[in-house]
């Protein structure tokens, strides 16, 4: 895939995922925007990247706020003369039990995540939209958005409205020639390091270069931050041109398609449903369309 002549910003990009993908977009030529809320990471990313024969200029910011937002695209134009690709990475975590969570814990999470996504896109479809050539916009949301997870209401809800988002803006770009969708990615990062399943296997592979095994690689589709960058490319990439509204999913082995949610199983009554009818009618057709884990 070349991208030479692309620029974009990468939200979140001073470690991790977020700079995985900023230095897989400018392994295929795009002049790449990092951000991190701090200073010194952000300029060492982007540092990193020029180190690679990539082009990069750092802003150091906390995402969230519509002035961030319009900052961003801003300086990537100021500095490359255009924006063609934005990726909305940046993120944090406040996970506690619902009855454990502070309303601090929740609106944090969801002022990065959401609000955060919300405002840099809109700031990056306005100059796409005036400046006519269209644009890439990539939403990074989360298979705890998809399924859930415990312990993390305010992250699953902000992943949850991001893909929410994501379909709707297709709907609305697809005019401007923006195409939009989310990518979920599973890799090791200081977010899934905790999760007991994958702790050691990261572990392993920080200290030792250990590679995960299949049964991870494949069997969960999980794997290292540069697994996901390919996904990244391709969709802003012009071989992506058309595909919009998806959520795609990435991680080690493993690439996947998300559905979009649609109705299992449809009853009628006549003159509306009473509660006895609805009991009457669940066992027999609606609840045994349940999938096996959501029947409790």
């Amino acid at each position: 895939m070349d991208l030479t002549g692309k620029v974009a910003i990468v939200t979140g990009s001073g470690r991790g995922l977020g700079l995985s993908y900023a230095k897989e977009l400018a392994r295929a030529g795009a002049s790449v925007v990092v951000n991190d809320v701090d200073e010194a990471t952000a300029e060492q990313a982007a540092g990193e990247i020029r180190a690679l024969g990539g082009k990069a200029h750092a802003v150091a910011a906390a995402v969230g706020s519509g002035e961030v937002a319009d900052r961003l695209v801003a300086e990537a134009v100021e500095a490359f003369g255009r924006l063609d690709v934005l990726v909305t990475n940046a993120g944090i975590l406040r996970d506690k039990v619902l009855w454990k969570m502070t309303d601090e814990d929740f609106d944090a999470v969801v002022n990065v995540h959401l609000k955060g996504t919300f405002t840099c896109v809109r700031a990056a479809v306005r100059h796409m939209k005036e400046a006519g050539h269209g644009g890439r916009i990539i939403a990074i949301g989360s298979p705890a958005g998809q399924r859930g997870n415990f312990g993390q209401t305010n992250y699953s809800g902000a992943k949850a409205g991001i893909v929410g988002m994501v379909r709707t803006w297709a709907l609305e770009c697809a005019k401007a020639g923006i195409d939009v969708n989310a990518v979920i990615p599973v890799a090791a990062t200081e977010m899934t390091k905790t999760i007991p399943t994958f702790a050691p296997h990261i572990e392993a592979w920080e200290q030792h270069g250990t590679p995960f095994p299949e049964e991870l690689r494949k069997g969960k589709g999980f794997g290292v931050p540069e697994d996901v960058g390919g996904l990244i490319v391709f969709l802003a990439s012009d071989a992506a041109a058309g595909i919009t509204g998806q959520a795609i999913g990435i991680g080690g082995d493993k690439l996947t398609l998300w559905s979009h949610p649609t109705e299992l199983r449809v009853a009628y009554a006549d003159k509306g449903w009473t509660a006895d009818a609805i009991a009457t009618v669940w066992a027999s057709s609606l609840g045994a369309a349940l999938p096996a884990a959501n029947k409790g």
